[in-house]
């Protein structure tokens, strides 16, 4: 007998189980008091119980949170089975009730906190239920979470009844949990549906005269509070901040092609869950991923107007009312009849990619496509009539939209002011040395070079350069207004992170005090055969010496101070009054004539002029890039899978107005980066952005993908960047979760209108 399954259905049901318990336990962690210190492993520093929800950010009980001192607490966590545990400092971002405070006995319902991490960390997240806890009925659920024990702190997990709930359909309903014993620090844990494989709920507390306790629904983080004035971005409102981040983790976890262990839509699978009777989940998450790359709706009531607008949606709504994508499709679920489900989830879809934004990111336009696609490719298991229904909405709709608001405000140019130069040359036997200047580079023109030193080691830099690099920004700081740093190096250093150094122990990183660029020294040298040979000396094009200098002066490569080297990082005047074909002898905007209005490439030239040729690519593309808005492309990723960088030939082919990223770039691992970065040069760019992964596994990239886009693309020029640049790294270094993304940004900016002293200098004879 098989009780009516299939033979062996039930050990593989079983193991889906022991998959799904796995998952829960890695994303549930444990909360400790700030002053913890070395105690964290100390009963007496614990706090309670909680667990990742979205990437950075923790869920658990207020009354656990705000349980030490102040808003500050310690996030307890293990990265991978077997990897011990980690710390990670943390800060209360939001508590609900608000305005409680610290309280004896009982915290009020919904008794529920967001922790945000202070700095990113590798983590995994459980499956937040996108279905109200009130639609839960009768049955067991799973929770997990940590206790002492003999005097030692240990993770436990266990089942509970469900016996009914405490207030009905009100906003702040909680679950009555029974049959089982719920030991001191489990609250803030997850309750999970065993059979749907999600979160459902929050322990909250245990009953003082029976087993079990009571837990809060997620729906209630519906309560956070709305902002009250106009969305700029997604991050105005914590509560979409929070629930797209979570979306989109299990998206790009999803289609990630590098995943080596059970996702939480695998395990769905393997459970048999089927998301409003239509959906497999693997669909669903895709579907919530493709919402969460869309503005959130424009208000509570526009979101309740657009489920009523539905023709099949008759369901009343539980308390507190939809405020999110997530939470409108999870409304249909109670809803939808077998033969009407999946087309009433596509007609949803289309609702939100057509309805009023609040306000348009650069990344909106390419979402709103990317759900189109997925909507009509599940559209062909409908008839043909439900089919054209779902097009003639959506082109029904997207005309009657109205025009969107523009996003926040983009900095504006910086106007001209003194910058400073470090030039860096490794030599060529000493590939752990390297002579170093520093020069101020006067706005109205002219170097003066502070200090030269030879045979400096490569990683002794931030403190053999402090003094003069201080001297320098002292020379050409303003009053609110820090000078740009400009770091010129041959491409195999443009990894070099300089941004990271401190000038001093108490003082912040460069890269968050003022704007850090990077410019190639050696892009006249490079040639095909510009392959990293171990040292990123591959290609280089040196004088035939053999005294560790390459072919490098007493000054490095710059003997001289021929060129006026100064950074356009910021300034408006750059590429503008410093060379008689800055603004093209055509007056067309800053473009020459060689520009196409669709940002095409000059035509090739014979090889005789190949030089001549791309030097006039690289102005022409410098001057398209400020005269017009920019596309960030990345070039090295798929889907997050790795690919090669485009041969040369086709990165001349790019659009003018395109900006190429590196998302995989690796110094430690990938021999080939500094290749890649020599195929950029010769290709004509002068800017192009990266991300340093220093080492660390291959991570989802999903974000930086989406975060570059908006926050490089969009309607300005390129004038911008060093200072979005800088300004992303301060966010960052603030502990703002939606910048995490961009840890280890760098952004190569070299104007070549603007030569490097030296430049072109005689070389002397040894």
């Amino acid at each position: 007998m098989t009780d009516g399954r299939a033979p062996g259905a039930s050990g593989a049901h079983d193991a889906a189980r022991r998959a799904l318990r796995g998952l829960v336990m890695a994303a549930t962690v444990r909360i400790h008091r700030p002053d913890a210190g070395y105690a964290l492993d100390e009963p007496g520093t614990f706090l309670g119980s909680g667990y990742f929800v979205a990437p950075s950010w923790v869920l658990t009980c207020a009354h656990v949170a705000c349980g030490g001192e102040g808003d500050e607490v310690v996030v307890m966590y293990e990265s991978a089975p077997g990897s011990g545990m980690s710390a990670v400092p943390g800060h209360v971002a939001a508590a609900l009730p608000e305005g409680v405070g610290s309280v004896p006995g009982a915290w009020p319902a919904p008794d529920l906190a967001l922790v945000r991490l202070s700095e990113p960390v590798d983590h995994e997240c459980v499956y937040l239920s996108e279905r109200p806890a009130a639609y839960y009925g009768e049955g067991k659920v799973l929770y997990a979470g940590w206790t002492v024990v003999d005097g030692h702190l240990r993770m436990l997990d266990g089942t509970l009844t469900v016996e009914g709930t405490i207030g009905g359909w009100t906003t702040d309903v909680q679950m009555r949990l029974g049959d089982n014993d719920l030991p001191d620090g489990v609250s803030g844990g997850p309750v999970i549906d065993p059979e749907r494989g999600e979160v459902i709920g929050v322990l909250k507390a245990r009953s003082d005269h029976a087993r079990g306790g009571t837990s809060t629904g997620l729906e209630q983080l519906r309560t956070l509070p709305v902002p009250s004035g106009e969305l700029t971005t997604e991050h105005d409102d914590l509560y979409q901040t929070v629930v797209h981040a979570h979306d989109r983790y299990h998206r790009d976890r999803q289609r990630h092609p590098s995943a080596r262990r059970n996702t939480w839509a695998d395990v769905q699978s393997q459970l048999g869950a089927r998301p409003g009777r239509t959906l497999s989940p693997d669909e669903r998450v895709q579907l919530l991923g493709r919402l969460a790359d869309l503005p959130p709706p424009a208000s509570t009531s526009s979101l309740l107007d657009l489920l009523g607008s539905l023709p099949d949606f008759e369901t009343p709504l539980p308390l507190p009312a939809p405020r999110g994508w997530r939470d409108g499709l999870g409304a249909l679920y109670e809803c939808a009849r077998d033969d009407g489900a999946l087309y009433l989830v596509l007609d949803y879809a289309v609702h939100a990619m057509t309805a009023e934004r609040p306000f348009l990111a650069a990344s909106t336009p390419a979402a709103e496509g990317a759900l189109w696609a997925g909507v009509w490719q599940a559209a062909q298991r409908l008839g043909p009539g439900r089919r054209s229904a779902l097009v003639e909405r959506r082109i029904n709709r997207m005309e009657a939209r109205r025009p969107v608001p523009a996003g926040p405000p983009q900095p504006t140019t910086r106007a001209a002011q003194s910058s400073v130069l470090v030039e860096i040359v490794r030599r060529g036997w000493e590939p752990d040395r390297c002579d170093w200047s520093v020069f101020v580079v006067r706005d109205g023109g002219g170097t003066e070079r502070l200090r030269e030193v030879r045979r400096a080691p490569l990683a002794e830099l931030a403190t053999v350069m402090a003094a003069p690099l201080k001297e320098a920004f002292r020379q050409c700081d303003t009053p609110g207004r820090p000078a740009v740093l400009q770091v010129a190096t041959e491409h195999s250093l443009l990894a070099l992170e300089v941004d990271d150094w401190r000038l001093g122990p108490e003082d912040e990183p460069l890269g968050t005090q003022r704007p850090v660029v990077l410019r190639c020294s050696d892009r006249d040298q490079l040639t095909d055969d510009d392959g990293d040979d171990g040292y990123g000396y591959g290609g280089y094009v040196g004088d035939g010496r053999n005294d560790g200098h390459d072919g490098h002066d007493g000054h490095g490569r710059h003997g001289g101070h021929g060129g006026d080297g100064r950074a356009d990082g910021s300034d408006a005047r750059d590429g503008e009054n410093n060379d008689s074909s800055v603004n093209g002898s055509n007056g067309s905007n800053g473009s020459s004539g060689a520009d196409t209005a669709g940002g095409g490439h000059p035509g090739a030239a014979p090889d005789d002029d190949y030089r001549m040729d791309l030097d006039e690519e690289r102005r022409a593309r410098w001057r398209w890039l400020h005269a017009h808005p920019v596309t960030a492309t990345v070039l090295d990723c798929d889907d997050g899978l790795r690919k090669p960088v485009p041969p040369v030939e086709e990165l001349r082919g790019l659009a003018h107005g395109t900006v190429p990223v590196l998302c995989r770039f690796d110094s430690h691992r990938h021999g080939d980066d500094a290749a890649a970065f020599a195929s950029l040069v010769r290709g004509g760019f002068g800017v192009a952005l990266w991300r340093r992964r220093r080492g660390l596994p291959d991570a989802v990239c999903g974000e930086f993908h989406r975060g570059t886009l908006d926050e490089i693309g969009g309607p300005a020029n390129a004038h911008r960047l060093p200072e979005t640049v800088r300004d992303l790294r301060a966010r960052l270094r603030s502990g703002r979760p939606e910048t995490f993304w961009a840890d280890g940004i760098a952004l190569m900016y070299d104007n070549p209108h603007q030569p490097l002293p030296g430049t072109g200098d005689p070389v002397e004879a040894p």
